[in-house]
């Protein structure tokens, strides 16, 4: 095991097969600032290169995952006006979730604690998402008179359907992670002490599979959620078409007809 902090607010650790990325600003409850997503890019970029890393877990240091988008910093480039509020502000957190949803490895959340504001909306844009019992979710923005900035307006009602984020929005209530499960949210709800344990569990079985059919397999369901029924077949199609000839995707199938375990090498 291996382990580097490639700056103050983002522990990064490798264990094997997996990037272990923890939101480390634990003072601010993990705030998103401009410095933890530009960190948290250059992470994903260094890793989506790294062919020895096959899956991510995402997770907050202290008691919460993150407590959502460094408001008291952003202040002031709301009182500069929308341009500069969206150029600073909403833009970066786009850029964030952007890149987590269309990421080509698979991307855990272990939501560890408090998922506010774009705590939540990380948590919508991952592949996976775990949660502690004690995590708690909310649309939190509506209560400082904004509406939420990274992507939640339209990955929210995705997750979890239109009048369920209709309301979780308009009001800013606090929900737990039981409901958040219920709602489709997360995957599923884990004991606090179990949470990085089967998170990292969960990553290092989806580093067993064939990276580049995971890859296409991430690729065409996120291009597909907009599409038409046909437009989306088409994606599958074209996903199917780009793995069929790969090594992996034929030792699969001969490892299936033979009873025997593949060995994937990754081509």
């Amino acid at each position: 095991m291996s382990e580097q902090q490639s700056s103050p607010v983002l522990l990064r650790e490798d264990r094997d097969a997996v990037a272990i990325l923890t939101l480390n600003r634990p003072d601010k409850l993990n705030a998103l600032s401009n410095e933890l997503i530009s960190d948290l890019m250059h992470a994903l970029n260094s890793i989506e290169l790294d062919s020895s890393v096959r899956a991510i877990v995402i997770t907050g240091a202290g008691r919460a995952f993150s407590a959502g988008a460094d408001i008291a910093a952003f202040q002031k480039h709301m009182r500069n006006g929308p341009a500069d509020a969206v150029m600073h502000f909403m833009r970066p957190g786009h850029q964030m979730t952007r890149r987590v949803e269309s990421f080509p490895k698979p991307i855990i959340a272990a939501v560890n604690g408090i998922a506010f504001g774009g705590g939540c909306e990380l948590t919508e844009s991952a592949h996976i998402a775990l949660s502690a019992e004690t995590a708690t979710f909310s649309k939190a923005e509506i209560n400082i008179g904004i509406i939420p900035t990274f992507g939640g307006t339209q990955r929210l009602p995705r997750n979890v359907g239109r009048k369920a984020a209709i309301e979780l929005i308009l009001t800013g209530r606090v929900f737990t992670s039981k409901e958040a499960a219920s709602l489709g949210l997360i995957n599923r709800v884990v004991a606090d002490a179990d949470l990085l344990g089967e998170a990292i569990a969960l990553a290092n079985e989806l580093a067993t599979k064939p990276p580049l059919t995971l890859a296409a397999a991430l690729a065409a369901i996120h291009r597909g959620m907009d599409a038409s029924i046909d437009d989306g077949l088409a994606i599958e199609e074209a996903a199917f078409a780009r793995i069929a000839p790969t090594l992996d995707a034929l030792e699969g199938v001969a490892a299936f007809v033979e009873k025997r375990r593949p060995k994937f090498v990754g081509k």
